[in-house]
C-alpha cells in the first residue's frame, strides 16, 4: 500500500509537469521525434539500429520509461542498465551526443524553457547513472 505522503508527492510531481504542459501526449511526441532523429544520427544511429530490432515495441517501452521518469506514472518496470550492458558499441562520448540531440528535440517541441529544463535535469541524471554503470563500475 502506498503511503499518503508518497501519494501526495506523486500528485505534486504530476501537477508540476502538467503546469509545464508535460503529459502523456507530449511524452509520446517527444519519444517518437527524438528516436526518429537518433536513427538518422551519423554516430548514434548505427548503435541504436544494430541493437533494436523491433522499433515499435522499443518506442512503447521508452514512452512508459519517460512517463515514469517525468510523471511518476509507475508504468515502466524494465531494467535499463542490463539492456545497455548488452550493447558493446556504446562509448562514453555517445552520452554527450545523446543529450545534445535530446535537448535540441525538446527545444523544437516544448513551449517553454522550464519544460526543457524539467526533462534535461532528468536526462542528465539518467545519462550519468548509465555512464557510471557501464564504464566506471568496479
Amino acid at each position: 500500500m502506498t503511503s499518503p505522503h508518497a501519494l501526495a508527492a506523486r500528485e505534486k510531481i504530476r501537477a508540476d509537469a502538467a503546469a509545464l504542459d508535460i503529459d502523456q501526449a507530449f511524452i509520446d511526441r517527444l519519444v517518437e521525434e527524438f528516436y526518429a532523429r537518433v536513427r538518422e544520427h551519423p554516430r548514434l544511429g548505427p548503435i541504436f539500429n544494430n541493437a533494436i530490432h523491433d522499433w515499435p515495441d522499443h518506442l512503447a517501452k521508452l514512452k512508459k520509461f519517460w512517463a515514469s521518469v517525468a510523471l511518476h506514472s509507475g508504468s515502466y518496470s524494465g531494467r535499463p542498465m542490463q539492456a545497455h550492458l548488452k550493447v558493446k558499441d556504446i562509448e562514453p562520448a555517445h552520452f554527450g551526443e545523446w543529450l545534445y540531440l535530446f535537448e535540441q528535440t525538446l527545444r523544437d517541441l516544448a513551449d517553454d524553457e522550464e519544460a526543457v529544463a524539467y526533462f534535461m535535469e532528468r536526462a542528465h541524471r539518467i545519462g550519468e547513472s548509465l555512464k557510471l554503470g557501464l564504464f566506471f563500475r568496479p
